[in-house]
């Protein structure tokens, strides 16, 4: 499935709900690409999962701030990956403090994990929001 086509079909998935966070933060190794930065070369070319740039291109579209987080202890490689790819334009630098949803992908991003992660965040917004007006 080409780019193109897995944007179209993340941006159906992002039409299913009625609120999307505010930003969403991506893990790198096994989560955007398919391995562990620390086991590579500067030398290398990395590759990404093959749903993860159409995903990241649906958020752009819809407005969605990305962030990356990583505990590898390269991120020197990492960097290097990240513009080797040329996805330094699709993070933002600084992040406000906000609620975090997290799920936890076994093989990579894909549309399935993508879904999953919408719905956990639309129920965790929902129950926030239910509790804010009960503090009030």
């Amino acid at each position: 499935m080409g780019d193109e086509r897995v944007k179209a079909e993340a941006l159906q998935i992002l039409g299913l709900f009625q609120v999307l966070p505010r930003l969403v933060v991506f893990d790198l190794d096994y989560t955007l690409w398919p391995f562990y930065c620390e086991c590579r070369s500067k030398r290398d070319s990395p590759s990404l999962f093959r749903h993860a740039r159409g995903i990241m291109y649906a958020l752009k579209e819809k407005g969605v701030d990305m962030a990356i987080a990583s505990r590898s202890p390269t991120p020197d490689i990492a960097k290097v990956f990240i513009d080797k790819l040329e996805l330094q334009s699709m993070f933002v630098a600084q992040v406000s403090k906000m609620g975090v949803t997290s799920v936890l992908v076994e093989n990579g991003v894909n549309l399935d994990m993508f879904k999953l992660g919408l719905s956990n965040f639309a129920t965790n917004f929902a129950a926030s929001s239910t509790s804010t007006k009960q503090d009030e």
